[in-house]
């Protein structure tokens, strides 16, 4: 240990080795790398565990958080992600009431402060690690590795791998869990330190270590691997085994190991720790494209891979000094244990590479890259070198994570980022198209989502989008081929089977529409859009009991549906059913009662059944919200005339027709006032 902190004292000075001031050091550092984000949007995954899961919200009952997944689907569902993290998601919730309603400032700030905390918990983790933080026979703490533990920190607070879990909202996950993972960690190692008279470990120490665990895998399934470190830990550090005398004697019993499958996967997260430039918020359909023969040349960085943890694995179990094999089983360890689940060996995952889930092994790399740093520093004269070179990969390392937060600002940013990085990624396509079309931008969209399906053309959600906006485009042809193609690849696509029924129906092909939205509701029961749309069809071929009873699943599924309680109370005025258009109208207002558009519809029926007082008052609060529709003033108008009050017909007939100077219905019925106003006038002369 000597040696090591030697070797770094002239990286790191004497006058910044006290443990608190190293604290402070590493803690400002670590936010200073990720403020940009403080005040960004909810982008991409946000959208779905926060925006628009309902676990959050005071209505969801708090036991429901320990039935539901990450994204507040029922764990039992088939659709479910089946990612249990409710400590996670109740932090969300908290957020939400404190901050009284979805603002992403507060989400932000708790990431980055969480990282912060985390980076400044890793400086008393890397001493432990390093062989520091040890006590005197009087209970004192002792710091023996100040230097390299802060470094490690260092190096582990200005990551630049780390900023999806800090500027990404969902990230908080990975954070929770580390910070759990960290404490559980610590704490086990407090137990052997804190030995009493029953035995040689403190039983509450053992205790919390797991309750600490049990936590850290509550806020994301990754922590269960604590135990894995706490095992190699207990075997390097408190039982002190040689564990190269275990495994000769395991490979003497032929007791040999399944051997490990040199995936090239592995390699690029490994090339994400070392030179964290080329980030990217996905990294699936074709971002890397297979290898499929043994001459691809990316096979020299899979060999690579394994001849550098081969080497850092013989050196850990054969070197004679025993502090050297401590600290590079135990940075072995941190970068392994941790990345496991993520690793496809013991059961398939959702993804190849993603970012969040090196969080945790990155406190390894850090920990052998600050040992490295240390051997070197001993093994050289140029001294001055290799403190640039750390210096260097400090600065450069906080440059990219500023860089890299202000990405992970708004979407449009983030997902543009991603076209260098993954230009043969469909799903980045498929967003960059998204992100347009959200922002009205059809033709650009367009051509984003044309590009996705072309990469990957089984990709029904880019069809689905893409003929969503041809439909709107009036080009149905082509979103027809396309949805009916998306509906081919996969038959339970309920959103498809809806929007293909609409372009039918468009196309005036009604029995086929109508066998589609049938075929959406079949795989998805409670589809208030699809029934709204089916009663739209039913409403056309003059099947109003039909278009009626739709319209009303539609609002029992979904009862702030507007446009389902609108076109009911339409039907039922222009069918001549006043007081059932009055009833029904009144129950939509009871339900959504700042709906200007349910006022103006209810105001009509209102105004024809002679309730001049009350059709006036909701005419008015309908313009009130929305003054410049001109059907509203143009409507008041009618009902001042039939009522009587001429000259205020007159005012909102001439209103309206400012507003909209090609209404003919309203043209027509100013020039019968005008032409009654001039007969009175006569008449007085």
């Amino acid at each position: 240990m000597a040696d090591l902190e030697a070797s770094l004292d002239h990286i790191i000075p004497s006058s910044v080795l006290p443990p608190f001031r190293a604290k402070l050091v590493v803690g400002f550092i670590s936010l200073v790398c990720f403020a940009r984000s403080y005040d960004g949007d909810f982008v991409f995954d946000d959208s779905e565990a926060i925006v628009n899961n309902k676990d959050l919200q005071a209505e969801t009952p708090l036991g429901d958080l320990w039935h539901h997944d990450f994204w507040g689907s029922r764990l039992s569902s088939n659709t479910s992600h089946k990612s249990y993290r409710p400590l996670t998601v109740l932090t969300f919730r908290i957020n939400y009431y404190l901050s009284g309603g979805f603002h992403p400032m507060s989400f932000h700030m708790v990431n980055i402060l969480l990282h912060s905390g985390i980076s400044v918990l890793m400086v008393d983790v890397f001493s432990v690690l390093f062989g520091g933080l040890q006590y005197s026979s009087k209970g004192r703490r002792l710091n023996l590795a100040p230097r390299s533990s802060l470094l490690a920190a260092l190096l582990f607070a200005v990551h630049p791998v780390h900023t999806e879990c800090v500027a990404g909202v969902v990230g908080r996950a990975d954070l929770l869990g580390a910070l759990f993972f960290l404490l559980s960690f610590l704490g086990y190692c407090k137990a052997f330190r804190e030995s009493n008279k029953e035995g040689p470990y403190s039983t509450f120490w053992v205790l919390l270590s797991i309750l600490l665990g049990a936590m850290a895998m509550l806020c994301k399934e990754q922590g269960i691997t604590v135990l894995g470190l706490n095992a190699v830990f207990d075997i390097l550090v408190i039982s002190k085994l040689n564990v190269l005398e275990i495994v000769q004697k395991v490979l003497h019993k032929d007791k040999l190991l399944q051997a490990v499958n040199y995936n090239y996967y592995y390699s690029l997260n490994a090339w994400l720790l070392l030179c964290p430039w080329w980030l990217c918020f996905d990294w699936s359909m074709g971002c890397i494209p297979l290898i499929k023969s043994v001459g691809d040349w990316r096979v020299i960085a899979l060999a690579a891979l394994w001849f550098c943890l081969i080497g850092l694995m013989r050196q850990a179990l054969c070197s004679e000094d025993s502090h050297k094999r401590r600290v590079l089983m135990l940075g072995l360890g941190f970068l392994i244990i941790p990345f496991l689940p993520a690793s496809n060996l013991f059961f398939r995952v959702g993804f190849v590479v993603a970012e969040r889930v090196l969080y945790l092994p990155s406190a390894g790399y850090c920990i052998l890259l600050t040992f490295g740093f240390g051997a070197l520093s001993k093994h050289t004269k140029k001294k001055k070198l290799i403190t640039a070179l750390v210096l260097g990969i400090l600065f450069i390392n906080t440059l990219r994570c500023m860089i890299r937060s202000g990405e992970w600002r708004n979407e449009e940013k983030l997902f543009q980022s991603a076209l260098s990085v993954c230009p043969l990624n469909a799903k980045v396509h498929y967003n960059v198209g998204k992100n347009l079309a959200d922002k009205g931008n059809q033709t650009a969209a367009i051509r984003y989502y044309r590009e996705a399906v072309r990469l990957n053309p089984k990709y029904v959600h880019a069809m689905n989008n893409l003929g969503n906006i041809l439909k709107e485009r009036n080009e149905l042809q082509e979103a027809e081929e396309l949805l009916s193609l998306a509906v081919q690849i996969q038959p339970d696509f309920a959103a498809a089977w809806m929007n293909l029924g609409i372009v039918q129906n468009s196309l005036k092909q009604f029995k086929a529409a109508e066998r589609s939205y049938r075929t959406a509701i079949k795989h998805r029961r409670k589809y208030p859009d699809c029934y709204y749309n089916l009663g739209r069809l039913y409403a056309d071929l003059n099947r109003h009991a039909d278009a009626l009873n739709a319209w009303r699943n539609a609002t029992v599924l979904k009862p702030e549906h507007s446009l389902a309680w609108n076109n009911m109370i339409i039907l039922l005025d222009n069918t001549g059913n006043l007081a059932q258009a009055e009833a029904v109208g009144r129950e939509a207002l009871e339900l959504i009662p700042n709906d200007h558009s349910l006022m103006f519809s209810l105001a009509n029926v209102l105004g024809k059944s002679q309730k001049y007082k009350e059709s006036e008052a909701l005419f008015l609060k309908a313009i009130k919200a929305h003054p410049n529709a001109a059907s509203y003033h143009g409507n008041l108008a009618v009902l001042y005339h039939r009522w009587g009050h001429l000259d205020l017909a007159k005012k909102h007939y001439e209103i309206s027709l400012q507003l909209d100077p090609t209404a003919s219905g309203t043209k027509e019925n100013y020039g019968l006032l005008r032409r009654k106003l001039e007969q009175m006038q006569k008449k007085d002369v």
